[in-house]
């Protein structure tokens, strides 16, 4: 409507104007309904173009966004394993903060199963125990063993060394004899030596991890369920019994209490893409925070189109098929601290982003008739900053009144 007026004011009216005084011509008597156009025609055929330029440039170079929201995410209460509820710790919309129990599912098989693992900890310690003793025993054998082999060794030596001497003296029975009894001694020390060595085994090796997995199997903490973050609890309406499976049912949601905090998203047509910059002003006024207009700057633009994302299936996707383009997504944070903290996150918005190029002009990037131009289209704005704050005086009435 501004944009129409301001554009009649330069072409209809000077043309009524020259046509009233200059031809002579009043309203009603040579220009009427039915000669209208004919008689103002360069006026309205160059308010009409003069106006769809305006609204094409001022639209373009100060695009709305579509919509506005403050995004934040949610984390599920899931338990690590399926089971039903034996106490719950919390109510809905209750404050936690992080470690605090949630719910706990029930854990009597796992209590039994606990209660036989701590019986095979107090078996495994007493064979340990008793271990050390049987060591003593097998080093004492391994001892008894090598003395005797030493002993047997010796009197084949001799033996031999009397027979080298005088062959009448020792018999050839005597020393095979002998000879056996060394071969059967080093087999004892041999035996003797292995079974030190095994039961050295499975004191160091597998005693002890007969103790880990006994120790494994009575971690019963896993079922109680505690929150990893600070944040509220809600959609939670656990009772005991109910049945939790951390696939198919989850037991309510999280809502953290920093996710989100004055961040805010809006989206934009893909035309005002070359326009949209980082730094750039954008007004935005939310329903939950009435006859407000928020200053935000954009801090990040997503460098992707959704609508144009690509998942592999089992058929050939056709572009046709889509029926949206898309929009430019980018990422606002509020000018002044403090703007948005009585705004809710998940609240929808309504923006508007204004072009400023002062910068560019000032340092001489942009001279001559570009910046006489640049000036004019960054003047413009102000439809739009108007055409926001009507927006935020009627928004109150059109969703309390006309809805």
């Amino acid at each position: 409507m501004l944009e129409l007026i301001f554009s009649a004011l330069i072409t209809i009216l000077p043309d009524y104007l020259y046509r009233r005084h200059k031809q002579g011509k009043r309203i009603g008597h040579e220009i009427t309904l039915f000669n209208m156009w004919y008689e103002l025609r360069w006026g309205l055929t160059s308010c009409a173009v003069l106006a769809i330029a305006l609204i094409t440039v001022i639209f373009h170079f100060h695009p709305a966004a579509t919509s506005v929201s403050a995004p934040f995410r949610t984390v599920s209460v899931l338990s690590e394993r399926a089971g039903r509820v034996a106490e719950v710790y919390v109510n809905n919309n209750d404050q936690v903060k992080a470690g605090d129990a949630i719910f706990r599912l029930d854990t009597s098989r796992q209590e039994a199963a606990a209660e036989t693992a701590r019986r095979r900890i107090s078996e495994v310690e007493a064979t340990l125990q008793a271990s050390s003793e049987e060591i003593a025993v097998a080093q004492a054998q391994v001892l008894l063993a090598e003395a005797a082999f030493l002993q047997v060794r010796d009197d084949l030596r001799r033996r031999q060394d009397v027979a080298q001497r005088n062959e009448t003296v020792v018999s050839e029975q005597e020393l095979q004899r002998l000879t056996s009894a060394v071969t059967q001694a080093e087999a004892v020390y041999d035996g003797a030596q292995a079974a030190l060595r095994g039961i050295e085994a499975r004191v160091s090796e597998v005693l002890p991890a007969q103790k880990a997995s006994a120790e494994a199997l009575t971690e019963i903490r896993l079922s109680t369920v505690t929150a990893e973050v600070d944040g509220a609890v809600t959609q939670f309406l656990l009772k005991p019994g109910d049945l939790v499976n951390p696939i198919l049912r989850p037991a309510g949601i999280l809502v953290p209490d920093v996710t989100g905090q004055g961040r805010f998203i809006a989206t934009f047509k893909q035309i005002a893409t070359p326009v949209l910059k980082d730094g750039m002003l954008v007004e935005i006024t939310c329903a939950a925070k009435p006859l407000a207009i928020i200053p935000m700057v954009i801090s990040e633009r997503q460098r992707v189109v959704a609508a144009g994302q690509f998942r592999p299936g089992d058929a050939l996707q056709d572009l046709q098929e889509q029926q949206r383009k898309g929009s430019v997504l980018v990422f606002l944070k509020p000018v002044y601290k403090g703007h948005t903290d009585d705004i809710p996150p998940g609240s929808a918005c309504v923006g508007m982003a204004y072009s400023n190029r002062g910068l560019e002009m000032a340092s001489g990037e942009i001279t001559g008739f570009a910046r006489l131009t640049t000036s004019i289209v960054d003047g413009m704005g102000i439809a739009n900053a108007i055409l926001m704050r009507a927006q935020a005086i009627f928004l109150p009435v059109r969703t309390l009144v006309f809805n």
